[in-house]
């Protein structure tokens, strides 16, 4: 499974806004500039988890993204599917009737056998990142790498 990039961007910036203190917010240039990424299309990736519940945004001069809830309470499969949707990322168009070894019909009453696993497979990885939250991530993070964080954030502004 391949995803777009720019889902490692939002999670990124997502467990970067948790390490902020309390109630403190980052603005998209300021992410951008942090990551070196292109700021126009990381505000849009921002806004959609602001659409999804998972970070506020405010605006102003002291405006920008901060975590929706705690740290414990958002899940990486929450980000992800937030800019990535919830669509399997296999799709049996079932060419196992097809072409010279075409299985007959009564072959093929069940689901095949190859959709099958690659459901458990993406079921396994949906309930694999779904236990994973925010303060998971933060509780591995180096000795230090907040302070850090919001160090270089704050000579961003």
């Amino acid at each position: 499974m391949k995803l777009p990039v720019s889902t490692e961007w939002v999670l990124h910036c997502a467990s970067t806004l948790a390490q902020l203190d309390p109630g403190a917010s980052a603005s998209a240039a300021q992410l951008a500039l942090h990551y070196d990424l292109p700021a126009p299309y990381l505000t849009k990736q921002l806004k959609e988890l602001v659409k999804a519940g998972l970070l506020a945004a405010s605006t102003g001069p002291r405006g920008g993204f901060r975590l929706a809830r705690p740290a414990a309470e958002i899940t990486l499969l929450q980000i992800v599917e937030a800019v990535d949707g919830r669509s399997t990322p296999y799709e049996c168009r079932e060419i196992r009737r097809q072409g010279r070894g075409a299985l007959p019909p009564e072959e093929c009453e069940r689901i095949c056998v190859l959709a099958e696993k690659m459901a458990d497979a993406h079921r396994a990885w949906r309930a694999s990142l779904a236990g994973v939250t925010l303060a998971d991530i933060l509780a591995e993070l180096p000795e230090g790498a907040p302070a850090r964080t919001r160090q270089r954030l704050a000579g961003t502004t």
